[in-house]
């Protein structure tokens, strides 16, 4: 069982739901507070985007003959973002491993019960036996390696043992971009006070669906869109998705404003602007320029190249006919 839902009104979430874009702005680089208009922009679009992969796994789960979507159904809808992809499934595999060690506490410690069903990727090897042992314990606390559907290795009932220094192509990949995302992070709180970096760590926890599952729900739509009640997985891999979709608006959206003000100071435009937003530090202090946050325009166009921008791995192939140029499809963002 997962954490209680908090008790919350319909308005209550609305307000939280802002909050929730503003922490996550926050922790994406926009230090400056959003605007209500912005937080709006973003909402709609995380819920358009939302509201889209539900559909499209329904569509998938209808083509495999089940009323009911899997998570092996949203896996697909992101498989082309490799990086993305192998993030989520960490992300769900240690969630299972919290949740197994869990169990096992409140069970008294006993080590057999450790080696349950796996709900993400099968049983988990191996049964111990005799007294606990700090080396099977961490064995079996170890996240299982979920086989995605068109694996070559779900093809086969048997598996080849895992090594501990085998890591396949998505796993480098996702390295990278981990390593990517840290030195970013880094840039951003290395000159954080004590205070500051403590909101940033709770900011980082902002999410649409923790301890909110059932409000989550109710504005996503789920009895409109799906035939039947998803698991908990199926929010927490939204939850998920959710925060990267903000995220990826943010980190666009602040491209978009920096190469703006780039232009207007080529430009000389904002010369008097510039003036305009100086303020003291201090008594002593030098003058700093005020930084204003990014605008609905920003949102929007970062939003508009996301859509435009090509997908990695994907080949789109020519359907024909002369309305085919016409169609658009609305991209989920990555």
């Amino acid at each position: 069982m997962g954490p209680l839902d908090l008790e919350m009104t319909a308005e209550e979430y609305k307000e939280d739901r802002a909050n929730v874009i503003a922490q996550m702005m926050f922790v994406s680089g926009e230090t400056a507070e959003p605007s209500s208009e912005t937080t709006t922009i973003i909402e709609e679009i995380v819920h358009t985007q939302v509201v889209e992969m539900l559909k499209r796994s329904t569509v998938l789960a209808t083509r495999r003959g089940s009323r009911s979507i899997s998570t092996n159904d949203l896996f697909f809808l992101i498989r082309h973002d490799k990086a993305k992809l192998s993030r989520l499934v960490t992300f769900l595999s240690w969630k299972d491993v919290r949740k197994t060690a869990k169990d096992s506490d409140d069970k008294g410690g006993d080590a057999g019960d450790m080696g349950g069903d796996d709900p993400l990727g099968g049983a988990d090897g191996g049964a111990g036996g005799g007294g606990p042992v700090v080396g099977d314990a961490g064995k079996k606390n170890k996240r299982t390696k979920v086989i995605l559907p068109w694996d070559i290795s779900s093809y086969f009932t048997e598996q080849v043992p895992e090594r501990d220094d085998d890591e396949d192509e998505d796993e480098e990949e996702m390295n990278a971009a981990t390593i990517l995302r840290l030195k970013t992070a880094d840039e951003r709180t290395k000159n954080m006070t004590k205070e500051e970096y403590v909101h940033y760590s709770e900011c980082r926890q902002a999410s649409f669906t923790f301890r909110k599952a059932k409000r989550f729900r109710e504005w996503a739509g789920f009895h409109l869109h799906t035939d039947s009640k998803p698991n908990d997985d199926i929010v927490d891999i939204l939850g998920f998705l959710t925060f990267e979709i903000v995220q990826t608006l943010t980190e666009e959206a602040l491209q978009v404003k920096a190469e703006e003000e780039m232009t207007k100071n080529r430009s000389g435009e904002a010369n008097a602007a510039s003036k305009k937003r100086k303020r003291e530090t201090g008594l002593f202090g030098e003058q700093e320029e005020g930084r204003t946050p990014v605008g609905p325009k920003h949102i929007q166009e970062g939003f508009r190249r996301l859509q435009i921008k090509p997908i990695p791995g994907r080949n789109r192939v020519w359907m024909g006919g002369p309305r085919a140029l016409q169609r658009k499809e609305l991209r989920l963002v990555s």
